[in-house]
C-alpha cells in the first residue's frame, strides 16, 4: 500500500528541513511525500530541492501564489497530486520518529480515520536539533531533550510509552479523538467522498472540521496520540484572528447540526 505524508509549509525552511530528514529515516520507506506549500519565497524551494538530491523518498512540492492564510486550498492541491490509497498529514513543523509512518499503517483501518498527538518543544530546544540528532532519534530521548534545558512533567509519557503501554494509553486518554492537522491519517477515498477541505475556513479548527464530516460520512475515529510520535517545533502563530475563529465555528456548528458530508466548497470546486 503506497502512503502519501502531506504537510503544510509556509516559509519556515530551517524547520521544514527538520521535517524532512524525519521522514528520510523513517524506518517504512513505502510512502511519498507530497509538501503542500502556502505561498512561501524561493528559499523553501532550495530546502526541498536540496533534500530530494539525497533522498531515496520522491518528493513532491506543491506550491501556489502567497494570498494570505489559504491552507485548506493548498492541502486540497496536495491531495489531488498525492499518488498513495492512504494519507497521513502532519505539519511542517512536526519531526516524526523513525517508527511513525509504521504505526500509521499498521493501525491503518477500512471506515476508520486515525487521531495523533505531539509533544510540544520549547524554542531553544527546537533551535538545538540538528540532523545527526534526528537520525540518532535524540530529539525523542527523554535524557537528551532535558540536558537541553525542557523540565520534567507528565507528558514525556507520549515519548516514552511502548507496546501494550502505549495502547493502555490510547484508550485512557481523555483526549477527543479528532482529526489533528499535525497528526492523523485516513483513506483518500473518504477525503474525497467528503470533497476534501473547506476552502472557506482560516486558522482555527479546520483540521477538526474536516474530520467531523468524516465521522458524518460513516469513518470512526481511532486514538493512537501514544503510538505515533512527533515533536513539535516551536514558532508564533500571527495568522489567528478573532473573525476567523468566528467564521469557523459557526461553519462547524453548521456541520454538525445538518450532518453536513460534502462541504461546498472543497476539492471539486478548486478543480473546476
Amino acid at each position: 500500500m503506497l502512503i502519501s505524508v502531506i504537510f503544510t509549509t509556509y516559509n519556515s525552511p530551517d524547520w521544514l528541513a527538520k521535517v524532512l530528514w524525519g521522514f528520510h529515516y523513517q524506518a517504512d520507506i513505502e510512502f511519498e511525500i507530497v509538501i503542500a506549500d502556502d505561498g512561501s519565497r524561493s528559499d523553501t524551494e532550495q530546502v526541498i530541492q536540496a533534500f530530494s538530491a539525497q533522498t531515496h523518498l520522491t518528493v513532491k512540492h506543491v506550491w501556489h501564489a502567497d494570498e494570505g492564510f489559504q491552507k485548506c486550498r493548498i492541502l486540497n492541491k496536495a491531495i489531488l497530486a498525492s499518488a498513495g490509497e492512504y494519507l497521513i498529514l502532519t505539519d511542517g513543523d512536526c519531526i516524526p520518529r523513525h517508527d511513525f509512518v509504521t504505526a500509521h499503517r499498521q493501525q491503518a483501518e477500512p471506515g476508520r480515520y486515525l487521531s495523533g498527538g505531539y509533544f510540544k518543544l520549547p524554542l531553544a530546544v527546537s533551535q538545538a536539533i540538528d540532523q545527526n540528532a534526528i537520525e540518532a532519534g535524540l530529539c525523542f530521548d527523554r535524557q537528551w531533550l532535558l540536558h537541553q534545558g525542557m523540565k520534567s512533567s507528565l507528558k514525556f509519557m507520549k515519548l516514552t510509552a511502548s507496546g501494550g503501554q502505549s495502547k493502555w494509553f490510547n484508550r485512557l486518554t481523555p483526549t477527543k479523538r479528532t482529526w489533528n492537522g499535525h497528526n492523523a491519517s485516513g483513506w483518500k477515498a473518504d477525503a474525497l467522498a467528503v470533497n476534501g477541505f473547506d476552502e472557506r475556513l482560516q486558522y482555527g479548527g479546520l483540521d477538526c472540521e474536516f474530520g467531523e464530516r468524516l465521522v458524518n460520512l460513516g469513518v470512526r475515529p481511532k486514538q493512537i496520540r501514544y503510538s505515533a510520535i512527533t515533536v513539535h517545533l516551536d514558532h508564533p502563530r500571527g495568522y489567528a484572528s478573532a473573525e476567523g475563529w468566528a467564521r469557523n465555528r459557526a461553519i462547524r456548528r453548521t456541520v454538525a447540526d445538518q450532518k453536513v458530508i460534502e462541504t461546498p466548497a472543497g476539492i471539486r470546486q478548486l478543480s473546476l
